[in-house]
């Protein structure tokens, strides 16, 4: 199955490029990067000054579902769903689309310095994180599997980078 990447108001190349690689190692399908034209500006909430993720997904499910594969968004902006503060992102379970915001996984969102290597972990993580959901996956118990679920940036350390062994006989069967 295809993993379709799809930046929007995405700006880090190097990241795009590090993520289409990661993903090529773990999807044997193949990624392809593709731009979908998806005007999310009428999921802006100015109350928030954030971006509803739900709205964003069913915006795209418009436009990418004859797509036969996944499609993940990938997104600069800060997300939230009307019941948490925020979401670093959003999946449909069972489903083809995700998306996963980079916003708050940048280590200057909380200190005042830049870590290239922990962003390009925290993303893989929530990235693995949400397509795990696409493929059926409830949130794990395992603080070492990818699928724990992650409220905080620090819960995103220390969960591991990658599935845990019931969770990827789910994902890569």
């Amino acid at each position: 199955m295809s993993i379709y990447l799809t930046p929007v108001k995405f700006s880090n190349t190097t990241l795009l490029s590090s993520v289409v690689e990661e993903l090529s190692h773990k999807f044997k399908d193949g990624v392809k990067t593709i731009n979908v034209d998806l005007n999310i500006d009428e999921a802006f909430s100015k109350e928030r000054e954030q971006y509803f993720s739900t709205q964003i997904i069913s915006e795209a499910i418009k436009k990418t579902n004859n797509l036969d594969g996944k499609v993940l968004i990938l997104t600069d902006v800060d997300l939230y769903i009307p019941v948490l503060t925020f979401v670093f992102g959003e999946a449909q379970l069972n489903g083809k689309h995700s998306i996963v915001s980079v916003c708050r996984l940048h280590e200057e969102f909380y200190y005042e310095r830049t870590d290239e290597n922990l962003l390009r972990e925290r993303t893989m993580k929530e990235i693995f994180h949400e397509l795990g959901h696409n493929f059926g996956l409830k949130h794990c118990a395992d603080w070492d599997c990818v699928m724990h679920s992650s409220t905080s940036i620090e819960e995103v350390d220390i969960k591991g980078n990658n599935y845990c062994k019931n969770c990827e006989r789910e994902v890569l069967h």
